[in-house]
């Protein structure tokens, strides 16, 4: 049965989806569900994150070649069964998403810190890492 679509996309289909599911389809799409605000706070970028669904465990973030990586994966299975156990209704779902951001190569683990609380990723880190100042030359005194 044809159904309409706009644009090569069924719309029906894509209406009956989790929204997470919609948005792993396409790459580009993954800035709609993890909508980020940026924000320049004492010196440092707070970085505000939307994550609906998903729990502390599922979020993972990695700093990586100066790019601070957050990636959030869920799996969710619904099972409705009648007085019979036969199923008049089951949905499986397993997905996943990510966003990349440059922060420069100077930045380490210890200069970003991030809090998850109801549904909003907060990531924390200096807008400018810490000079590592040189090391102290230390010279061995010599007896005799």
């Amino acid at each position: 049965m044809l159904m309409p679509s706009i644009f090569g996309e069924n719309l029906f289909d894509d209406w009956m989806r989790f929204p997470t599911e919609r948005q792993s389809n396409a790459g580009y799409r993954n800035a709609e569900l993890m909508k980020t605000d940026i924000k320049d706070v004492d010196g440092n970028y707070e970085l505000s994150m939307d994550l609906p669904g998903f729990r502390k465990e599922d979020v993972k973030i990695q700093l990586k070649e100066g790019y601070l990586t957050i990636q959030a994966s869920r799996t969710e299975n619904k099972d409705e069964k009648d007085n019979n156990g036969k199923y008049v209704h089951r949905e499986r779902y397993t997905g996943q998403c990510s966003r990349s951001f440059y922060v420069g190569k100077d930045l380490e683990h210890d200069d970003i810190h991030a809090k998850y609380d109801n549904g909003v990723l907060t990531v924390t880190f200096p807008k400018e890492a810490k000079k590592k100042e040189p090391e102290e030359k230390k010279f061995i005194s010599i007896e005799g």
